[in-house]
């Protein structure tokens, strides 16, 4: 038993939980590992109190930096600096804990260098801005612990790149270190322990096995529309939403884009004027001041409701909240239990949520979840591998400070998993990119980065290592583009990711206008008003933010679930009935291993609705491979829509649809050839260069407060990739470009194998004479970017009465 542990727990009136002892012994024994547990089950504890008792088995203990405590947020920093002191008060002890973010002030930072605290509880930004101070070693030379909180987070992220890379040179200066992870339930964990804890080393994992109780609910609308679209119930159930704030203590209610926050923020106040003043609103575009004191009063219990975002999706201890409303769809199962652990907060009470459903068939979606959550269906976190822009400025980093040798700093990384693939060759290409600026930039002084002496590789340049500590992390923001006439008129701004798959001629809707790109300069889509009536459709943050490969599953199951019918349908599909019997009568309901195939003429032209229920991403990308195959059987031109179910091609002319299919319109034959010829990857790949870029250093981003203007980030980045392209196509950060548009953008091998999939179901093709309860929202998606914000939704009423008529 942790003496420590004992002691404490014995003083509060507690009993520690099985998981909390098997990671004291654990610690206990010198091994590594990975704890797996609910929030609000004293998991921090289960770490802690292991830290403390190795610190205080020795009689003759060294001072310094003891434990290492590496979290994603400043906010949860703050959390755990709060629990772990209250912990060496409570015991009267001599463990010191120190907190380091970007926050923190210069002068603390200089006596945290002086006079090292035994602990230490910082981010993987400050992490790397310490190895890039001169003298880390000594500094970390009695360094025993690293724990990394939210490892789940990080592991899909370069974050998690830096952090591999700091442990990597962690363990070179201390052999011995244990490193402890703290993740939420993923569908790989035990390849997460194995990324954490590097090539070579073993470790324990930790799972709580407790079953936590939650209950949840979908709020139903009173009537149910045949016809939906998209987020035209949301809002319109705030009479069902205002009695849940009031009957519970404290509510967070979750929605999926700051656009959404904000609606719901002044549609709730305007319903409740009686909740002025006890509700709030937080997510990431509020100033850190604004956030910091929402977060403190939802933690002191003084407000009745918070409006949010994924802002407080991680573990910030908010221990008065005690109802969670999940406002649309929560678009991955990890993330929906995440949120729901958010309410009931202590070991034995129950999380409470309530899915609020912004459109009828986003119904389907409490069914799915309730199904996913039984079965088990968590997501897994894919990793970055290759990440050369995060080895590159890692280089810089250790350069600045005390300078690396090449040969061991090659045996460290690749013991980690991101680079345990790379070869010496890419090794050295690495190195010549800081030394020279590659094979080149060779010729511009401002790339000779590093030098190297005596086999010491080192920056040499005052000017140099300022520049390199501020712009050390992984942290990359979305960008928006200006739409503007080719006279100069403003019409507005659109997420630069939708401009990028679009090639010179092609058009687009946007603001109630059909307009054709004529070409992008820096960050300006320059257009003109197009003819015709067919173009693509933008997508909005929240629109891109996709459901996830097993909450895709799990849809599609509850297809099996309509067929079966009887008593034990979930009262979800019973109270959408009416809707699949519509479908049913009009066109066909597909079972769980079928694929329905919609074809329909209107005076808007032909459409072909396929519906996969595969993610609005995944959709994007399969519809311009589909249209693709189409065009190369009879020129046309499409416009595409899609949503988490499904997607549209519509077009002027008849679409030659059996001639398709007999020729494997979905088939993964040629699948990514068909990619590349379908999708403007080129100009995808050129855009996320400029995250690459930055990071790897190649472009400066600018000092604090005076950031460099995006445009000039996006010309300079611009004109490296043109280099590169013409004279060094294999180059690394090249390469590094194209694979992240193929592994993160389109998500390519989830779109593979979604046809992959698609070639074994049963293809049921319908020929309707009207659109169907399952195309008009995706019908929707088009319609409304053809009309003004003023009358789009009149518009698109009248035709839905047309329909129910």
């Amino acid at each position: 038993m942790n003496i420590f542990a004992e002691t404490w727990f014995f003083n509060k009136g507690w009993q520690p939980h099985r998981f909390q002892q098997e990671t004291w012994a654990a610690i206990a024994a010198g091994k590594s590992g990975l704890l797996n547990a609910p929030t609000g089950y004293g998991k921090t504890f289960a770490v802690w109190f292991g830290i403390l008792q190795r610190y205080y088995r020795k009689e003759k203990r060294r001072k310094g930096l003891h434990g290492l405590w590496i979290t994603p947020l400043r906010a949860l920093s703050a959390e755990i600096l709060q629990a772990t002191q209250a912990v060496s008060n409570d015991l009267e002890l001599d463990y010191r804990i120190g907190l380091r973010t970007g926050d923190t002030h210069t002068a603390e930072r200089q006596r945290q260098r002086n006079n090292p605290p035994q602990a230490l509880i910082t981010t993987p930004e400050s992490v790397h801005l310490l190895l890039a101070s001169k003298g880390y070693r000594e500094f970390f030379s009695g360094l025993e612990f690293v724990v990394v909180d939210e490892w789940h987070e990080l592991v899909g992220s370069k974050r998690g790149v830096l952090v591999e890379l700091a442990l990597s040179h962690l363990r070179s200066i201390c052999p011995k270190l244990q490193v402890w992870g703290i993740s939420a339930t993923i569908g790989n964990l035990n390849e997460a322990m194995d990324i954490l804890l590097g090539d070579g080393h073993c470790g324990k994992l930790v799972r709580a096995n407790l079953k936590k109780d939650t209950y949840m609910e979908t709020l139903l609308p009173d009537t149910l529309e045949r016809f939906p679209w998209a987020g035209h119930i949301g809002t319109s159930m705030i009479d069902k939403v205002v009695p849940i704030i009031e009957s519970h203590r404290s509510t967070l209610l979750f929605t999926n884009t700051r656009s959404q926050a904000e609606i719901w923020y002044h549609r709730l106040l305007d319903a409740a004027p009686q909740l002025s003043g006890a509700l709030a609103i937080h997510h990431g575009s509020l100033s850190d001041e604004l956030r910091i004191w929402v977060e403190d009063a939802l933690h002191r219990g003084t407000l009745k409701a918070v409006v949010c975002t994924s802002s407080l999706d991680l573990g910030v201890d908010f221990r008065p909240v005690d109802c969670v409303v999940q406002i649309g769809s929560p678009k991955g199962v990890a993330r929906f239990v995440q949120r729901a652990g958010r309410s009931g907060h202590r070991p034995g009470e129950t999380s409470t949520i309530f899915f609020l459903p912004t459109h009828s068939l986003e119904i389907m979606e409490g069914a799915a979840i309730r199904y996913a959550v039984a079965n088990g269906l968590v997501e897994q976190r894919m990793p970055y591998v290759r990440s050369f822009d995060v080895l590159i400025q890692y280089m810089v980093t250790l350069a600045v400070s005390d300078g690396f040798r090449a040969e061991e700093l090659y045996s460290e990384i690749k013991r980690t998993h991101c680079f345990g693939s790379i070869s010496r060759e890419e090794f050295d290409e690495c190195l010549l990119m800081v030394t020279q600026g590659g094979r080149t930039l060779d010729t511009y002084e401002e790339f000779h980065k590093v030098v190297v002496e005596n086999s010491v590789y080192r920056v040499t340049s005052k000017r140099v290592a300022m520049r390199h500590r501020l712009s050390i992390g992984a942290i990359v923001s979305d960008t928006m583009m200006r739409v503007k006439f080719m006279s100069g008129k403003y019409l507005g701004t659109i997420e630069e990711w939708f401009i990028s798959r679009l090639q010179p001629g092609d058009t687009f809707w946007f603001s109630g206008r059909l307009l054709e790109l004529v070409h992008v300069k820096d960050i300006q889509a320059i257009v003109r008003p197009a003819k015709g009536k067919k173009g693509a459709v933008p997508s909005w943050m929240g629109g891109r933010f996709p459901i996830s490969d097993n909450f895709g599953a799990a849809l599609r199951h509850t297809f099996a679930e309509i067929q079966r019918k009887g008593r034990g349908i979930a009262a979800e599909l019973r109270f959408l009935q009416p809707l699949f019997a519509e479908q049913r009568r009009v066109s066909a309901l597909p079972d769980e291993d079928e694929l329905l195939v919609e074809y329909i003429q209107t005076r808007y032209g032909h459409h072909l609705f396929v519906y996969p229920f595969e993610g609005k991403l995944v959709h994007e990308g399969m519809a311009a491979v589909v249209a693709y195959r189409l065009s190369s059987i009879q020129k046309a031109t499409f416009s595409i829509a899609s949503n988490e179910y499904g997607f549209e091609l519509l077009c002027d002319a008849p679409i030659p649809l059996d001639e398709a299919l007999r020729n494997g319109l979905f088939a993964t034959d040629s699948l990514f050839d068909d990619i590349r010829s379908g999708i403007n990857i080129r100009e995808m790949a050129r855009r996320k260069f400029r995250d690459i870029a930055g990071i790897a250093g190649l472009v400066f981003q600018g000092y604090p407060g005076k950031p460099m203007k995006t445009k000039h980030l996006q010309a300079n980045s611009g004109l490296f990739f043109s280099v590169f392209e013409e004279h060094d196509a294999r180059n690394l950060l090249l390469q590094q470009a194209y694979d992240e548009v193929y592994d993160f953008q389109l998500e390519a091998s989830r779109m593979h194998k979604a046809f992959r999939r698609i070639e074994t179901h049963r293809i049921i093709v319908q020929r309707p004479g009207q659109l169907t309860p399952f195309a008009f929202p995706i019908f929707a998606e088009s319609f409304r970017e053809r009309y003004s914000n003023e009358d789009w939704q009149s518009r698109l009423e009248k035709l839905k009465n047309q329909l129910e008529a």
